[in-house]
């Protein structure tokens, strides 16, 4: 014993400067992924899409045909207001029908099919009801995008109101005098706004979140079973001594190559995925009573999730070790939960974060999870994407940990304490 206090290392520069650094950058780093993400969504919004259907039918107004749903939606894609935040998505009824059954738009604006004769009827004595534009939300598709789609929508809605009713009273002339006050006031604004659910959902779907936090459930248990497996397996080889509150227990060393080990660390993850999965969609849908769909194909998707993100957890603490357990938090949830698509849509982010959002894991496997809950399992709804991606990640982190293992194993960098090395050395006769 070397008779020194233990207290003592506090007087150490080196302890705290590499602490310091490391712990200051991660908090710097979170804040930046966190904070810097969803600072000023309305101002880094660029091209978020929104459907625009006109079923205005016209009418014929003194000899002419007019068409005063076509008027405005041609008013409403021209004009240059909102700028390039919002990507207007011309179509039918029944395409946006699908495309919000999709969760490829965050909303929706509606020129009814009875618009013109409905607005036309207005410059009449009588004073009959007012025409509806229809703004539609899609609180599946994220509730921070529908909420920014139905302001920009209702925006829309009530200037293009105000611009039918400002040539209306420009044709109407002194006609416009005898009416009623009323009238004339209504005639002005003529267009109500109503706001309804594009996509309802069932209410046990926390408002469109339930497919990120069932996502984001999935890869924490990928990724803190990572560490947990391979803290285990470097004990059961005897690499590591596992204390149990005041005991330490250590097994015999049972050498093993890098490679070796994260192969038995990366088969233990796929095997245990298996419960993993199963409980998680058991606790979920068994008893908190989350709405779900397509219970076999959650169950597998499920499964598939963690063991991928396990491995590619693995694959990073076996190549990195120490520091590896930083480097996963980073990639799997400072990186991630920002760019997951799931609070702050994609187009609502900075473009480093839409870059980011590309290839981050939590973001695909949302995605799939969405399609799942939300839109009957379509494969073009984020399913595909997701299967692809979690397919992709695991080539890349077998590629990328074998072969740097491997690496690590020729240039003979073994993982054995140094005591082991120590030859005995028999007295002479």
């Amino acid at each position: 014993m070397s008779g020194i206090h233990p207290f003592r290392v506090l007087r150490a520069k080196p302890l705290w400067i590499a602490n310091g650094v490391i712990t200051g950058v991660l908090a710097l780093l979170f804040t930046v992924f966190y904070v810097g993400a969803n600072i000023d969504p309305v101002d880094h919004m660029k091209n978020l899409p929104v459907g625009l259907v006109n079923a205005d039918k016209g009418a014929a107004v003194g000899g002419k045909q007019m068409n005063l749903g076509a008027q405005i939606s041609e008013s409403i894609t021209k004009s240059t207001v909102s700028g390039d935040k919002i990507d207007w998505k011309v179509m039918d009824e029944k395409q946006l029908t699908e495309e919000l059954g999709k969760g490829k738009l965050y909303g929706a604006l509606v020129v009814p099919a009875d618009f013109t004769s409905s607005t036309v009827a207005l410059t009449g004595a009588a004073t009959p009801a007012r025409p509806t534009l229809t703004v539609l939300t899609n609180q599946s598709a994220g509730s921070v995008g529908s909420g920014l789609a139905r302001t920009a929508t209702t925006q829309a809605a009530e200037s293009a109101s105000l611009q039918v009713g400002n040539e209306l009273t420009a044709q109407g002339g002194s006609g416009q005098a005898k009416l009623p006050a009323a009238a004339r006031l209504l005639l002005a604004d003529p267009a109500a706004v109503a706001v309804k659910d594009g996509h309802p959902l069932d209410s046990h779907s926390g408002l469109g979140l339930t497919a990120f936090y069932y996502a984001l459930v999935l890869v924490v248990c990928g990724m803190l079973s990572a560490n947990v497996i391979s803290g285990q397996v470097d004990h059961a080889l005897g690499y590591t001594h596992n204390d149990m509150g005041p005991l330490r227990l250590h097994r015999p060393l049972i050498r093993a190559t890098r490679v070796q080990t994260l192969a038995i660390s990366s088969t233990l993850m796929a095997a245990l995925s298996l419960l993993m999965g199963t409980l998680v969609m058991a606790g979920a849908v068994g008893l908190m009573g989350m709405d779900a769909s397509h219970l076999p194909l959650l169950w597998l998707y499920s499964v598939c999730a963690i063991a991928v993100t396990g491995i590619g957890a693995l694959t990073l603490l076996a190549v990195f070790g120490t520091p590896g357990m930083l480097v996963v938090t980073l990639v799997f949830i400072g990186m991630a939960v920002p760019t997951a698509n799931a609070t702050t849509p994609l187009q609502a982010l900075p473009g480093f974060y839409r870059f980011l959002a590309e290839f981050e894991p939590l973001r695909q496997i949302t995605g799939g999870i969405r399609a799942i809950l939300y839109y009957d399992a379509q494969a073009d709804a984020g399913l595909t994407r997701g299967w692809v991606m979690m397919a992709a990640g695991l080539v890349a982190a077998a590629l990328f940990g074998f072969g740097v293992l491997g690496w690590y194993d020729r240039k003979g960098l073994h993982r054995i304490p140094a005591e082991t090395k120590l030859e005995t050395t028999a007295a002479p006769a």
